[in-house]
């Protein structure tokens, strides 16, 4: 999930099925690709300190800033921006950036590149022309909101929402993958007793009944999370409302675990005899539905623990409700809820390295091919990500939501040519 809600955003995104998605780049004539990708230039990158309590990550690591500097870019950073993330300004000094000690010089750069996003407090330091990449959390963002971004005339791109060269949300699934391993992490000390837990070890032992494991959704939290589970020799269930994502998880693991489409009877009997339960389903339509009510969970064993990753769309277990890192858990019907909607932040350093991996390499290429502008153009995948174009609104699901008008990213760049 990792608070990210990509394929409803851009479900409407390209209403004309007429229009491919690299429409742009072939109206392009190869002298036009080629002019674009000769004129290189180098851009200045602002990092701000995230203000959300709940976010412990950094969208660039100093290893990939110093490989964006020593390639002639510039990158500005504030003061303990990575400290939650353990880089400190030292680190990121050595590695050529420049430490602001003030948020309004890191909103002098070319690029804003931040996880969270934008607070309205942050859009008054946003000048013309500038390009904003961070999430997006359009269910949560006002009409006003939009409206301050589309007057400062700016590119926002929402990282959720860009593709890779495979056609896959690649940022969305690295945090996936990342809740997904953590999840089973986090359901280890939850069992044991150092969390006033049941005393269980979460696994299998010689002689020992296997912790039993049932995991709500077969894409990426749930296939990570039941990689992790079976590593450790736990027992393995997963329920989906799809038999081909049964499937394919049953390949991609290479192991015939225990399957079953949602049959109510089915997922009650599973669920009375599960130590952990993971909520990882997904919605397309941004909110995802109850499976499992209160009147379920009160007939699980005592001591048992939910991790709720759907949290961030409402939650797929009805007693779930939404906690933070800093009180994680609560108890209901003696069972140990942990609904933290940010999980892939709870491992700050690693998802770090994760969004650094993508983010640095990006922004290499926006330099290679002569700024954001250009890159918008040639890549389909970067397109995507784009929500507000030159203070145009690009998003359809946002206009519709707020009564704002919108424009085809394709057809907004080919009239500008």
């Amino acid at each position: 999930m990792a608070n990210f809600n990509s394929k409803f955003l851009i479900m409407d995104n390209f209403n004309s099925k007429n229009i491919s998605l690299s429409f742009a780049t072939e109206l392009m004539t190869q002298e036009e690709r080629l002019d674009i990708k000769r004129e290189k230039n180098t851009v200045s990158i602002g990092i701000p300190k995230e203000v959300n309590n709940d976010e412990n990550r950094v969208a660039l690591v100093p290893d990939a800033v110093n490989m964006l500097v020593n390639n002639g870019h510039k990158v500005i950073i504030e003061s303990d921006a990575g400290r939650k993330a353990h880089f400190f300004n030292n680190e990121y000094a050595d590695a050529g950036a420049v430490i602001a000690y003030e948020k309004s010089e890191v909103f002098q750069s070319d690029i804003i590149l931040k996880i969270s996003p934008l607070t309205n407090e942050e859009i008054e330091y946003i000048r013309n022309k500038q390009t904003i990449i961070s999430t997006l959390h359009a269910t949560i963002q006002s009409a006003e909101y939009f409206r301050k971004l589309m007057s400062k005339k700016v590119n926002c791109l929402a990282f959720e929402l860009i593709k890779d060269k495979s056609d896959t949300f690649s940022v969305v699934r690295s945090m996936s993958e990342i809740a997904g391993n953590t999840s089973i992490l986090i359901a280890a000390e939850y069992l044991s007793n150092i969390n006033n837990g049941k005393g269980l070890m979460l696994g299998g032992f010689s002689g020992i009944t296997p912790t039993e494991i049932l995991i709500l959704g077969a894409g990426t939290v749930g296939e990570f999370a039941a990689r992790a589970a079976m590593g450790l020799g736990a027992t393995v269930k997963v329920f989906d409302s799809s038999v081909y994502k049964l499937r394919r998880l049953q390949n991609s693991l290479g192991s015939r675990i225990i399957t079953s489409v949602f049959q109510p009877k089915v997922l009650l009997k599973s669920l009375k005899t599960a130590d952990v339960v993971i909520g990882a389903v997904h919605s397309k339509n941004g909110m995802t539905s109850c499976l499992i009510s209160e009147d379920m969970v009160m007939q699980m064993k005592h001591g048992s623990v939910i991790i709720d990753v759907s949290i961030d769309q409402g939650g797929c277990i009805e007693t779930s409700r939404v906690t933070s890192h800093a009180e994680p858990v609560f108890i209901k019907h003696n069972i140990i809820h942990y609904c933290v909607p940010n999980i892939a932040s709870r491992v700050s350093r690693t998802a770090s390295y994760a969004l650094s991996n993508f983010f640095g390499p990006t922004l290499l290429q926006v330099g290679e091919e002569g700024g954001v502008d250009n890159l918008i153009k040639i890549e389909s995948g970067i397109r995507n990500g784009v929500y507000i174009y030159n203070g145009v609104l690009t998003n359809s699901f946002i206009g519709k939501k707020h009564n704002i008008p919108s424009q085809d990213i394709d057809l907004l760049i080919t009239a500008l040519r």
